[in-house]
């Protein structure tokens, strides 16, 4: 019987070699394929995911990012303290800075809307001085009448003063102490805060001989005003350390009326003087 010859076994394993290796390859493909895809597939459904989540219909009781950030309101900074709000400049301005470097003008400036406040005045007080300007007063008799509430009397020992009145009173002055003295102690005519109408001396009746005197600080009143003044809209206008900024020595019975916004400003930054609060030039010297 007939038998073909058998290929040689070498033969065999020779040719099938290469179909083994391809299959090999092809399976490694083919897993990095489905390991690449199931990759992707986490990931996107990931994504999606996330996304329905920020983007789902209001039906659904959530709000897209968008509509969500729509509704809040505006974070709005606090606005900082507007120094422009009056003239510093001005002579009718509550917040008119009067200094040896910043004269009235006219020199003879006098306001028009003066009044004399519902409050204790000294005994022997000028016909001139009883006066205040119209919104000042009102604060005034508030401050006077809340100290007697707490048991400490002030008055008004003086207000407002006219060009010509300082001109007497500083000249006294001059006569008396020189005018370097002078100069210290009371305003040339047209450099007075008085002839604003916006400033008053105050007084008390625990020790009169204190009143208009550096030992007013250590009084009753005197210790009240410098606690409770800023709460009224005044501040102590001449204090312990500034008379290089101010020009004038320590006066803690003189008060100046700026409102109760710079009076509180003023008290909640721990400045004392105008001059550095509104970097205003001051010092001893016209």
């Amino acid at each position: 019987m007939y038998q073909a010859p058998r290929q040689p076994a070498y033969r065999y394993r020779t040719a099938s070699r290469p179909n083994r290796a391809l299959l090999y390859k092809t399976k490694r493909t083919a897993a990095l394929i489905i390991l690449v895809t199931l990759v992707v597939g986490v990931l996107l459904f990931a994504f999606f995911e996330h996304y329905n989540k920020d983007t789902a219909s209001p039906a659904s009781g959530s709000k897209t990012k968008q509509n969500a950030t729509s509704q809040q309101p505006a974070q709005s900074q606090p606005a900082g303290f507007n120094k422009t709000a009056h003239s510093t400049t001005e002579n009718s301005s509550l917040w008119v800075v009067v200094n040896k470097k910043h004269q009235l003008s006219p020199k003879d400036y006098k306001p028009d809307n003066l009044v004399v406040p519902n409050i204790p005045l000294r005994s022997n007080i000028t016909s001139t001085e009883k006066y205040v300007r119209a919104d000042m007063g009102k604060a005034l008799e508030s401050l006077v009448k809340d100290a007697s509430n707490q048991g400490v009397h002030l008055n008004l020992q003086s207000g407002y003063r006219s060009y010509s009145f300082q001109v007497t009173l500083y000249n006294g002055y001059v006569a008396q102490q020189g005018q370097a003295s002078a100069d210290r102690q009371s305003a040339r005519p047209g450099y007075s805060e008085h002839q604003t109408g916006l400033a008053a001396d105050l007084g008390g009746t625990t020790q009169p001989s204190c009143n208009v005197a550096q030992c007013f600080s250590d009084t009753v009143e005197g210790k009240w005003l410098a606690a409770n003044a800023y709460k009224y809209g005044f501040i102590i206008r001449y204090t312990t350390t500034d008379e290089s900024v101010t020009g004038y020595e320590y006066e803690p019975w003189h008060v100046r009326y700026v409102g109760t916004d710079l009076s509180t400003e003023m008290h909640n930054q721990g400045v004392e003087t105008l001059e550095e609060f509104f970097d205003i030039a001051g010092g001893t010297s016209y």
